[in-house]
């Protein structure tokens, strides 16, 4: 009974996105007040309908309800609960009634919380997002139905692929999610921007807070998916140019460029057909990247799908959004009025060569995920992997870190280079002793792990030193620049965090880059092994069954000087079910590096196990500096200048042109 109330409050949602889709852009029209308020009644509406039918198929995997398709194909009743939760978007069914949940709930959040958006604007925005919402609730209704039943039913499921039986990817889609359709929103803001054909600051300051939600996201859910392969996967990397990494990372970078870019709408009133440009190629290239997971195109450990139909299902959704979006660009951009006019140094062309360096490593990438695909498909075979991704990014990667740390100490309009770069003496000088530091502890080779040091302390000491030149750190009494940092605007602390988060990041990925240590051996029990100063001891293999899987660990100790630093606990994992082997790997972090360990076969020839050790300089950096960013992005969100709701207005009397229609 559960599961056909939630096909019926899915089919309600449909019918109701019918309605917001509609009436609020027939009442913009019209200027009727009535009709826009339909539209945003239609989207709290929504809303309540796809939580209903979000939480009937939660709580048919909850319970193991196998008279329920999607729960014999993607559960089983010997699950960890957590897993049994998560198993509702780990499938294809489930994760895109995640998406037009999070779709809904963003509609819902700019109906509520845009209480000083104009009318027009408003009603606008929810019916370009009750339009996508139509799109997917139809084609989740006649192509992934998540409720469709299966009789008889099974007396057990199929169980969950053990790959996504992962705390890590049980929270890694939420956010990636959160990302992608968060940018719906300003996707909604660019179209209907173009239709009424004005943007100017406002716009800017409006759609700032949703971009600022749903690049904080995307940041978060790309670093929990890096760091879930890092260590569930087994092979010791943290990225992998893997086509579905890369469809995560271009509306990351487009979503950085349309942030930039809002800023100059916001505070030049310039820079306004680029900024509508990207909001709606970044939300194409988030639908892209929903293609690439469901098309069958591709082969992935983060695919959810193999069926064609879907996916030229879903290439019909991505035309439609980005062919329209486009459309009306072309047909509308001309209306919009040029903005303030700026030299080229400036902090307006720092954020411009900002802009094209993001744009143009996106596009990049796109080239490089797209191209064995579309020659695929004449009959070519090619292979595009690591070494093209690896060659092109530092020439686009250098110069953007550069702008990076110089453009928040210019100002608008106009600015002296030479006497900006005075100003980063000390900027220099630090960069210059963490390239010392890394010279000393590793040698002059490889030089461009130096260029990368040098890159990472340019981004996080220009951070540092653009809040300290702020606040007038030692040039005024310490009293005064403590006052002076209390009354810094939120979003200037949230810029410098985010800024100062990238530089560590990147450290990080140089580190274990360039300085990765690997030994791979065979050891048997009492086997002593070493790397990077550690010493290594296999103590004990035992085998295990635990919960719906069947486990060989393997215990080991660490030693450093001849001191117990560590006992690591390493596994090789088979679920009978799925029929599927998997490895968790033993990890000991400490601030500066990982030691990693996995357990391999055992060897059949001589006994023992074939151990693989890997030693990571700076690897936890990759994520303490994504973490930094998510923290600058929020900061940058509880600005108050950037609350699209406050200050409150008075009411005021409806103006005659906006009275309801007779």
């Amino acid at each position: 009974m559960i599961p056909e109330i939630g096909h019926y409050a899915l089919v309600l949602a449909l019918l109701l996105a019918v309605a917001q889709s509609v009436m609020p852009l027939v009442g913009a029209a019209r200027r009727d007040v009535a009709w826009m308020e339909t539209g945003r009644m239609a989207a709290f509406a929504q809303l309540a309908a796809i939580t209903i039918s979000f939480a009937a198929l939660m709580q048919a995997h909850v319970v193991s309800d196998f008279s329920v398709l999607n729960v014999v194909n993607n559960s089983h009743s010997a699950k960890p609960m957590l897993y049994k939760v998560s198993g509702v978007w780990g499938n294809h069914e489930g994760s895109m009634l995640l998406w037009v949940f999070m779709l809904a709930l963003f509609g819902a959040a700019v109906a509520g919380f845009g209480r000083n958006i104009p009318p027009t604007l408003k009603a606008r925005v929810l019916g370009v997002q009750g339009l996508i919402g139509v799109g997917f609730l139809l084609f989740i209704l006649v192509t992934s139905n998540p409720f469709a039943r299966i009789y008889p039913a099974p007396i057990d499921g199929n169980d969950l692929n053990p790959l996504l039986q992962d705390p890590g990817l049980a929270f890694h889609p939420p956010f990636l999610y959160l990302g992608y359709v968060g940018f719906s929103v300003a996707f909604s803001f660019a179209v209907g921007a173009l239709i009424e054909g004005r943007v100017d600051p406002a716009w800017g300051r409006w759609v700032r807070p949703w971009t600022l939600v749903a690049w904080a996201s995307l940041t978060m859910g790309i670093a929990m998916g890096s760091w879930w392969a890092y260590y569930e996967l087994g092979w010791g990397g943290w990225w992998f140019w893997d086509p579905v990494e890369n469809a995560s990372l271009m509306p990351w970078l487009a979503g950085t460029a349309l942030l930039h870019s809002a800023i100059v709408v916001e505070k030049r009133d310039a820079l306004k057909t680029w900024t509508i440009l990207l909001a709606i190629l970044t939300f194409s290239l988030s639908l892209l990247g929903t293609f690439l997971v469901r098309s069958g195109v591709l082969t992935s450990v983060h695919a959810f799908a193999v069926d064609p139909q879907r996916g030229v299902a879903v290439l019909g959704l991505l035309i439609l959004a980005t062919g329209g979006g486009l459309l009306l660009f072309a047909l509308r951009a001309h209306v919009l009025k040029i903005g303030g006019l700026f030299s080229p140094v400036s902090r307006e062309g720092a954020l411009v060569l900002n802009n094209l360096l993001l744009s143009v490593s996106a596009a990049v990438v796109l080239i490089g995920t797209l191209m064995p695909l579309l020659l695929d498909a004449f009959g070519h075979k090619i292979s595009v992997g690591a070494p093209y991704f690896n060659f092109i990014t530092p020439f686009l990667t250098i110069p953007l870190v550069m702008v990076m740390a110089l453009g928040p100490f210019m100002p608008w309009k106009r600015a002296d280079l030479g006497g900006i770069l005075s100003r980063l003496w000390g900027v220099a000088l630090l960069t210059l002793v963490s390239v010392m530091l890394a010279l000393w502890l590793a040698g002059v080779k490889p030089v461009m792990a130096l260029v990368g040091i040098a890159m990472a302390g340019w981004a996080g000491f220009g951070a540092v030193w653009e809040v300290a030149d702020r606040v007038k750190l030692f040039r005024v009494p310490l009293a005064d620049s403590l006052s002076r940092a209390r009354g810094l605007p939120l979003g200037a602390w949230g810029t410098a965090v985010a800024h100062g988060g990238m530089g560590i990041a990147i450290a990080g990925m140089v580190g274990t880059t360039f300085w990765l240590a690997e030994d791979v051996r065979v050891m048997k029990l009492g086997d002593k092994a070493l790397i990077a100063g550690y010493e290594v001891t296999l103590d004990k293999v035992e085998d295990l069954r635990v919960a719906n899987y069947q486990t060989e660990m393997g215990h080991f100790s660490v030693r450093r000087d001849g001191d117990l630093i560590s006992t690591l606990t390493a596994e090789r994992r088979w679920y009978p079910v799925a029929k599927m082997q998997t490895t968790e790997a033993a990890i000991h972090t400490t601030f500066y590096s990982d030691l990693y360990l996995v357990l391999g076969e055992e060897n059949p020839g001589g006994g023992g196990w074939v151990v693989r050790l890997y030693h990571h300089p700076l690897v936890p950096w990759i994520w303490i500096g994504s973490l930094v960013m998510v923290l600058g992005g929020c900061l940058s969100l509880s600005d108050r200048r950037l609350r699209v709701g406050v200050p409150a207005r008075r009411a005021a009397p409806v103006s005659p042109a906006l009275q309801p229609a007779e």
